[in-house]
């Protein structure tokens, strides 16, 4: 049986839009932490981010620069004593420069004690050639390939694919996590991923537009039959 959590992303214009949400969501065991990308990063600064969500709650800010490891590998040590500064705990990177950046960003978050979570697949089309896109269509394989070594147990797959995820996926040794964009009005499925062990939903717009989030949530709760009490994540 897939194990379910729900990341809400806080992918919005303030701060204090953000903080509302963790404020209203972060009692429910369901929310495993809260994704932070570039708008508030930028705005704000990446430590008063996480100061401002981490006063509402002990759950992880999980960090996406949308998207990190794409530059050359030495600035990888760079970006994760920044993270690693700010008190960042995970942090998502889709190494689309190759695998010399996806070894040296992802061995930065490591040995800062940060959880590097790859991304594998993008939700919208024509990302691979086959789609239009710009990637090899093996991009996927050969990234998850180079994490797995590496010992990276957390990956990003979308939603709106599962036709290209369930093959890529299929042979991951027991125990890895899958974080999964596409929930709410993109139109993903999470049922169609029944053969993940570990499923983490990152939700941003309906949460972020939702009059009662917390409501929303116990929601999706109800859609997944996700009992009322967890085990820890």
């Amino acid at each position: 049986m897939t194990v379910h959590r729900l990341v809400p992303s806080l992918d919005c214009d303030t701060l204090d839009q953000a903080v509302r949400l963790v404020e209203a969501t972060h009692a429910d065991d369901f929310v495993h932490g809260y994704k932070a990308g570039f708008s508030l990063g930028l705005r704000y600064g990446l430590p008063a981010v996480v100061r401002a969500v981490s006063a509402h709650t002990d759950k992880p800010v999980v960090y996406d620069h949308q998207k990190a490891g794409t530059d050359i590998p030495d600035t990888g040590p760079l970006f994760a004593d920044t993270l690693a500064e700010a008190g960042v705990t995970e942090a998502i990177l889709f190494p689309q420069a190759g695998p010399a950046t996806l070894r040296a960003w992802a061995r930065g978050l490591i040995d800062r004690g940060i959880r590097p979570i790859v991304g594998l697949l993008m939700t919208h089309p024509a990302y691979l050639a086959r789609e239009g896109g710009f990637l090899l269509d093996d991009t996927p394989t050969r990234t998850l390939a180079v994490a797995l070594e590496m010992g990276v147990t957390d990956f990003v797959v979308p939603l709106t694919k599962p036709e290209a995820v369930e093959p890529l996926v299929r042979d991951v040794p027991p125990g890895c996590t899958f974080w999964s964009p596409g929930y709410g009005p993109q139109g993903g499925d999470p049922t169609r991923f029944s053969f993940l062990e570990r499923h983490h939903l990152i939700v941003g717009r309906a949460l972020l537009r939702a009059l009662d989030p917390a409501a929303l949530i116990r929601s999706f709760r109800r859609t997944l039959d996700v009992p009322r009490t967890l085990e820890s994540s």
